[in-house]
């Protein structure tokens, strides 16, 4: 814009005074700053909704990640204006270190709007609403943390050389440094080096219900973060386990289990000997043609043992369902089931019971025992 033209015009007006034409030359730039934020904003909101009338979700996601962001570079670059413009009028030189920081304003802009990006892309890529095969939620989480450090980590730099910074120096700074912190912070980087052996190896995710034998961990993961791992237990407690742990300890995943299995063992009293194999016939009959039993998986019924004081056989089949839950109603109804079928053939399920035997001729205090 050509102040010059401006002045001139303001003279013409009677405005001589240099302070009172400064003055109107700052509203001016602040209402020309104001109306471009306006005319921004109304640009993005009739592109937004053009953007809503597509399949595509990425030009939605671009457009949200870039308003606030290009909001903000139009009032950097107004004050930019503004500091150019007091410059002229009052002779006062800007420094090089302003001019750097209108440079790494504009980095930041950039940068907040990669970062808000990156965040929308990961609400995309593990929606089942947005995405016919969402990516798993702990891989799309890792991925982005990486992202975002690494954008963090380029502007940084990036600004640090706008400033007159050498970045040189600043690496050369970070090696002798970063030995310094590793020895400090050894447990640290463990947690972090484990955080990242579960994201690579993914042996569990958040949902995921796990627990060890080694330890006394078990519940829900709800975080993995980069050093702590949070599990809410069946006791809805949170549990804070540091990802290192998860490198020396092995962890069994229930939620990734296709199946779950019934396996009783029942007895039968010996004197119902002579029906125990129809009972095992008809309760190898009845898993057969159970909705709930899955047949494709080994089904055993069989007699098993002698008991001290039953005849034991044993029940051993899958359940199609994994859900907690679902399943131990399926167990009830099997079991229940089982229990008619010895009903049905007269038997009786076994309890413990001892068999004293007394001598005939046995005599005790004058009492024949025999009668």
């Amino acid at each position: 814009m050509n102040w010059n033209i401006i002045n001139t015009g303001l003279e013409r007006l009677g405005m001589v005074d240099p302070d009172y034409r400064q003055g109107i030359e700052i509203v001016i730039i602040i209402l020309l700053t104001a109306m471009l934020s306006l005319i921004a904003s109304r640009i993005f909101c009739k592109l937004e909704k053009q953007s809503l009338k597509t399949k595509n979700l990425w030009d939605d996601t671009l457009l949200t990640a870039a308003i606030s962001p290009v909001r903000l570079g139009i009032w950097l670059l107004g004050t930019s204006w503004l500091v150019y413009s007091i410059q002229r009028l009052s002779g006062i030189e800007v420094s090089s270190f302003l001019l750097g920081l209108q440079k790494a304003g504009v980095i930041f802009c950039l940068t907040w709007g990669i970062v808000r990006f990156i965040s929308g892309a990961e609400i995309i890529l593990i929606s089942p609403e947005k995405m016919k095969q969402p990516m798993d939620e702990t891989t799309v989480s890792a991925i982005g943390k990486l992202l975002r450090a690494s954008v963090f980590l380029i502007a940084g730099l990036v600004i640090l050389q706008t400033l007159g910074y050498s970045i040189s120096g600043v690496l050369a700074f970070g090696g002798v440094g970063g030995l310094a912190v590793g020895f400090a912070a050894k447990d640290l980087l463990a947690n972090f080096f484990g955080g990242l052996m579960i994201y690579m190896d993914r042996p569990f995710k958040v949902g995921d219900w796990i627990r060890s034998p080694d330890k006394e961990i078990e519940g829900t993961v709800i975080k993995i973060g980069w050093r702590l791992t949070t599990i809410k237990t069946f006791d809805k407690r949170p549990l804070y386990v540091p990802n290192a742990a998860f490198t020396s300890i092995s962890v069994q995943n229930p939620s990734r289990m296709t199946h779950r299995r019934i396996y009783e063992t029942i007895g039968l009293r010996y004197d119902d000997a002579a029906v125990l194999a129809d009972i095992i016939t008809d309760v190898k009959s009845m898993l057969l043609n159970h909705a709930e039993i899955d047949t494709n998986q080994t089904m055993i019924v069989n007699f098993n043992a002698y008991g001290p004081s039953s005849l034991d056989f044993f029940i051993y089949t899958f359940t199609k369902t994994t859900d907690w839950v679902r399943y131990h109603e399926v167990k009830q109804d099997v079991l229940l089931a089982v229990l008619s079928i010895i009903d049905k053939k007269g038997a009786e399920v076994a309890f413990p019971t001892s068999t004293v035997l007394v001598p005939e001729a046995l005599k005790l205090e004058g009492l024949d025992l025999k009668s």
